[in-house]
Order: structure tokens, then sequence, then C-alpha cells
């Protein structure tokens, strides 16, 4: 392992389940849109002069496409992780999250509290904290990530990676915003603590735009743990344990 390390966090770019407010959990046959693809496009830009090393995605449709558009930036082949898969929701995977809040108390106290399963088939946010932190960990042990490696996966997982090298305790991870192909960055060094150098960065940030505007493009949603249903989220996603999907 390289005695200092640059880790890359990417979110997949926007899905058409985004834009319906559906929570998708690890369904399969969810692709990025045309608008996700430029969004992936332009992150690749952006980053290409940097000299990643490796490319490891969630095997999730959304995520294994954004990375191989990616790769192609760098020449680079992509690595396939599970355990950097979306949270397991369970029964309410396909849900739209405005029906969830209308019809499921669980769901409303899972949002208040993601720390607790309110059923058997629903992951927690330390669950997934812990096999994605232990996934990123693995990689770094291995000689092919390299200094620079790069990992795609969704955005309640980034948000708990950097909860873990920051100090967040995972039931405030959801204060973090994280956009559609958006990039975190985590500098680790022999015993040096963590360094954030980037949270959720993107060059079109869906933020940026004047008070009251429609965003065509979407933006950081609220997560579990929200004041209120919607706080914090930008129009194409709703909030849920993965947050933005």
């Amino acid at each position: 392992m390289e005695n200092k390390q640059t880790l890359l966090f990417v979110r997949h770019g926007q899905t058409s389940w985004n834009v319906e407010h559906r929570l998708p959990g690890r369904l399969p046959g969810i692709p990025l849109t045309d608008q996700g693809r430029q969004q992936v496009a332009r992150l690749a830009d952006a980053l290409s002069v940097l000299p990643i090393s490796a490319i490891i995605s969630s095997p999730l449709e959304r995520a294994r496409d954004t990375a191989e558009i990616l790769a192609q930036a760098w020449g680079l082949e992509v690595w396939l992780e599970p355990d950097l898969m979306d949270t397991d929701v369970g029964h309410w995977a396909g849900e739209r999250y405005d029906e969830l809040f209308k019809k499921d108390p669980a769901w409303k106290a899972f949002v208040q509290d993601p720390t607790v399963a309110p059923a058997p088939d629903i992951e927690t946010f330390p669950q997934v904290q812990q096999r994605a932190v232990a996934a990123v960990e693995r990689w770094r042990q291995r000689s092919e990530a390299g200094a620079w490696p790069l990992f795609v996966a969704h955005a309640d997982v980034i948000k708990l990676l950097l909860a873990h090298y920051s100090g967040l305790p995972p039931v405030r991870a959801p204060l973090l915003g994280i956009d559609n192909a958006s990039v975190s960055i985590v500098e680790l060094e022999g015993e040096l603590p963590p360094r954030l150098v980037a949270v959720g960065w993107t060059p079109r940030p869906g933020w940026l735009r004047p008070p009251g505007a429609h965003a065509s493009a979407p933006s950081p949603a609220a997560s579990p743990v929200a004041a209120s249903p919607g706080a914090g989220e930008q129009p194409g996603e709703k909030g849920t344990i993965e947050g933005e999907a």
C-alpha cells in the first residue's frame, strides 16, 4: 500500500428513477439517462488532470455505467466491488418517496433514525458503513489500487464513507450533500488524520442557481435523517435511505 493515498468517491450520474422520485435500492435495470451520461463525461474531463490509478465500482448498473465512462479517460479497466452496492431497502425498493411518507409510518421512523431497522429486510446505516469501509480498506491494501484509486458508488454509501474518515457519527451522515456525478476526496497519509479535500464537488452543481429557479439537473436530496421530508432536496430527487438513489 502507498504511504500516501488519495481516495476519490464518485456518485453515479442521473437515472430516470432520480427524476421519478423512486427508491431503487438494489433493483437491477436502472441505467443512466442521457443527461446522467453527460454529467459523468463532464466530471471525467474535469478529473482527467489527476493520475487515477484504479477504478472500483458498485456492480449496480447505474454505478457500473458511470465507472465505464470514467475509465475511458485513463484507459483503465473497471473492478467491481459488491460491498459498494446501494443500501438494501428490502420491500421498499421501487416505491415513490412521497407515497411512502403518506402511507408508511415505518418509513417515517426510518427517515428519522436510519440506525434502527424497522424490518428484517432493511439495512441500517451502520451496516452499510461497515461493509463499505471494509471494502475500501481492502482495496487500499491491494497493489492494483495504487495511490489514486477512484470508487464509484451511491449517495448514502459515499456519505457514510466520508463520515467514517471524518469522525462523523453515521446518524449525521445525511448532513453531507452528494450530487449526481460528483466527487468527494479524502487524503490518507501514514499516521496523520484523514484530510477531506472535497465533498460532493461537481463541475456544474445543481444548487448553483438563482433562488426559486428550477434546476434541470438533479442535486443532492435529503437523506433519511432530516428535520422534515424533503428538507434540503433539489428538483429531481427525494429523501431516501440512499439519499438520492
